[in-house]
């Protein structure tokens, strides 16, 4: 298992500011899992606002297609995982659940970010889905999910970049295993 170095950048993170690192599709006994790796450094306001205890929820998605000469493409699969960050005022703890599951602690807000940063390989289809041997594009995506924030907070989401993290979508293709 090999991880891309993180890169980070000294300018306040923009929507072009997420960068996909590394993505792929891999195929496992229980189906298909993705593999994905981002970057980005969070703004001064992001940073503040969680350090005052605001949730912050970021959404990676995964969108697999089956391309088809004679028509659109066929949309097979949509999958996302959502991982909260939030600090813990009362433990002085930075928490982060995926998917709203159990919240994990971490004594540091970069600690709670690599959930965000590297996301555990999630399944997003299982082995019968996808056809054998066919060719499937594969987009990648990460975003700070608004819809998430309280209404205050998501007034200021919409004056402030820190607010406004998300990557392009990075696209591949991937052959399904043969039965």
């Amino acid at each position: 298992m090999c991880f891309a170095p993180m890169l980070f950048s000294s300018a306040p993170a923009q929507a072009a500011g997420v960068e996909v690192m590394n993505a792929k599709l891999e195929s496992t006994d229980e189906g298909y899992r993705v593999f994905v790796s981002f970057s980005f450094e969070l703004g001064p306001d992001l940073k503040n606002a969680i350090n005052e205890g605001i949730p912050v929820s970021f959404t990676a998605e995964v969108e697999i297609n089956r391309p088809r000469w004679y028509w659109f493409d066929e949309k097979t699969i949509r999958s996302s995982q959502t991982v909260k960050v939030q600090y813990d005022l009362w433990r002085r703890q930075y928490t982060a659940a995926v998917n709203g599951g159990l919240k994990q602690n971490f004594n540091s807000l970069e600690e709670a970010m690599a959930l965000v940063w590297r996301p555990r390989r999630w399944l997003v289809a299982d082995k019968n889905t996808l056809n054998p041997g066919a060719t499937y594009n594969v987009g990648v995506r990460l975003k700070l999910d608004s819809n998430q924030l309280s209404k205050p907070m998501l007034i200021t989401s919409f004056s402030n970049s820190d607010w406004r993290l998300a990557s392009e979508w990075k696209r591949f293709t991937f052959k399904a295993d043969d039965k």
